[in-house]
């Protein structure tokens, strides 16, 4: 956790005042913790400051806090932290720990707001449960599916067979898909005449729409009698797989009394899943079904409270009854980038600016404090973008827009996806005559920000404004294939020439540039560096400062949760 600038909050008194002033709670975290306090009639300032220190955590992902060790996770000195032993015994008391419970001290030091612990709680009780295995699998069926040069693979596939819940964790290439689609395979041909059913979910509609993409294309490569067991394999959201409700945002159709009726279900890109979504997913899951979790643990967390497949990672890999199935070579690179992915994985900062200024061809760097020479990158992009949006190729033009990503840590600022927008769509004004206010032209690239179950659009989903005979329309790349609406029905969009790298997981480019943040930022760690570059295809860009980099693979994105501790137990 890091101070920022926070809004003021008027008319507080004692500690909270004292760490508003100072920067370390925001506005927002003092009213919720004044509140709660007045509800249970909790007099204590310090049992205060802990509730708003809770709040605060929870904004920046971290599910609880530990009293001994926050004030060094803030960094702040010049602020009246309580002592706390004394601090941890008042906390203890008070009646916020009562009947019915609003915080919840775990393990004797890590406090909680309670539906945090009970999530978590179920989360770690209904994974354990989770524990019927089926067949190891017939040596031919192994060797047909799992050859001479899939060793890795066909490991994971053995630890898979052998438990109900799996972790599939590795980098970009690795063959997470590979694994999966064979083992899917594999899983069907021991089903015999019962077909199996199967259900593929990601967090998102760009997320489920690779998934897809790559499942049916590592299925194409099987046996016809494998691709007929497996039959069509949908991918869809994890929110349109557990069934959205329109009174309730965070709880669905399908819960422990109404299951989920797959027999084997394939999570990808577990790292974006929050703590609640998991929650959610293992309520319903059936007691006998295979849950297949996948993803790279070293990629950001979700925007929302936990880091969940990060803890499964750890927290299982310390059990004796459970075993994480790790892929560690990667076949997507060129050698050059996986070197880099790695080194920053590893927070090897030599190494990787060694690597960035190697003069590969898959790597480039551009050591710059001031970005301003991304136009000869940029405009022509967005130029193609727009000739095959005039010519009303919609493949052409999806094809297009996944030829680069310009990828930021903020949203705001010289750094940020809002100016670099406002920029492109400058150069385009400059180069074509288009007037620089239209909001909708031709070749504007789009994200999707909000679900729409109505229109079968997703959180994340990308697409391009067409030119046609009846107007502009915008054709969204779906999950199940090209989508294509008017404009008016598109109202959670946003401009697309730059994006933030949280929004880019899930998604994949040719060729990705990276926009290093100055190094006040507070949001430059190796998690979102890694996941930056590794967006990539066939070349990554990194333009920034040499101190940058450093401080950004130096400096961890470390998030207080106490599912790990939970597991190992």
């Amino acid at each position: 956790m890091t101070v920022t600038d926070v809004e003021p909050a008027v008319g507080v008194s004692g500690l909270l005042q004292a760490f508003n002033e100072a920067g370390v709670l925001d506005v927002s975290d003092v009213r919720v913790a004044e509140r709660i306090c007045f509800l249970a009639k909790e007099t204590d300032e310090r049992v205060a400051l802990a509730v708003a220190l809770l709040v605060r955590g929870l904004r920046s992902g971290s599910v609880c806090i530990e009293l001994a060790s926050i004030a060094s996770a803030v960094g702040v000195e010049d602020v009246p932290w309580p002592e706390p032993e004394g601090w941890l015994a008042t906390v203890r008391a008070s009646a916020l720990l009562g009947e019915p419970p609003v915080l919840h001290l775990y393990d004797d030091r890590l406090l909680y707001l309670d539906r945090y612990w009970r999530e978590e709680k179920q989360v770690c009780d209904d994974l354990l449960a989770l524990r019927v295995s089926g067949p190891i699998g017939d040596a031919p069926a192994f060797e047909r599916l799992f050859p001479t040069g899939f060793e890795e693979q066909r490991e994971a596939a053995e630890i898979a067979l052998a438990q109900a819940v799996t972790v599939l964790t590795g980098g970009p290439g690795t063959g997470k898909t590979t694994t999966v689609a064979r083992l899917l395979a594999l899983l069907a041909e021991q089903a015999g005449t019962s077909r199996l059913r199967i259900a593929l979910a990601a967090p998102t509609g760009k997320a489920a729409a690779r998934l897809q993409e790559a499942v049916q294309h590592e299925v194409a490569k099987l046996d016809a009698a494998d691709q007929d067991r497996l039959g069509e394999l949908q991918a869809m959201t994890l929110h349109r797989l557990l069934g959205s409700r329109p009174d309730s945002s965070s709880r669905f159709r399908h819960n422990r009394g109404n299951r989920l009726p797959h027999d084997v279900i394939v999570v990808d890109e577990t790292s974006m899943v929050s703590l609640t979504l998991m929650a959610r997913l293992l309520e319903a899951v059936r007691p006998d079904a295979r849950l297949i979790l996948v993803g790279d643990a070293d990629q950001l967390a979700s925007v929302e409270a936990g880091a969940v497949l990060a803890d499964l990672v750890d927290g299982l890999s310390a059990r004796s009854d459970v075993r994480v199935a790790a892929l560690r070579t990667s076949h997507r690179f060129g050698e050059a980038i996986g070197l880099l992915a790695e080194a920053i994985r590893v927070g090897d900062a030599d190494r990787a600016l060694e690597l960035l200024r190697s003069g590969d061809e898959h790597i480039e760097f551009i050591e710059a404090g001031a970005p301003d020479g991304l136009r000869p990158i940029l405009l022509p992009h967005a130029l193609r973008l727009r000739e095959a949006a005039l010519l009303g190729a919609g493949n052409v033009a999806l094809a297009t827009l996944d030829e680069h990503r310009l990828l930021c840590a903020h949203r705001e600022g010289r750094y940020g996806v809002r100016h670099w927008n406002r920029q492109v769509e400058k150069w385009l004004s400059e180069a074509t005559g288009q007037p620089p206010w239209s909001e909708w032209y031709p070749g504007r690239p789009l994200l999707v920000t909000t679900n729409d179950y109505g229109l079968r659009v997703y959180n994340g989903d990308t697409g391009v404004v067409m030119a046609g005979a009846e107007g502009l329309r915008a054709v969204i790349a779906g999950a199940g294939g090209p989508l294509h609406f008017a404009t008016s029905r598109l109202s959670d969009v946003e401009t697309m020439h730059a994006m933030t790298i949280h929004k880019s997981q899930g998604s994949q480019a040719d060729e990705v540039t990276v926009l290093m943040p100055s190094e006040d930022s507070r949001l430059l760690t190796r998690e979102l560096f890694y996941t930056a570059m590794t967006r990539a295809k066939e070349k990554v860009r990194v333009v920034g400062s040499e101190a940058a980099v450093r401080l950004a693979i130096e400096r961890r994105a470390v998030r207080a949760t106490g599912l790990r501790l939970s597991l190992r137990q």
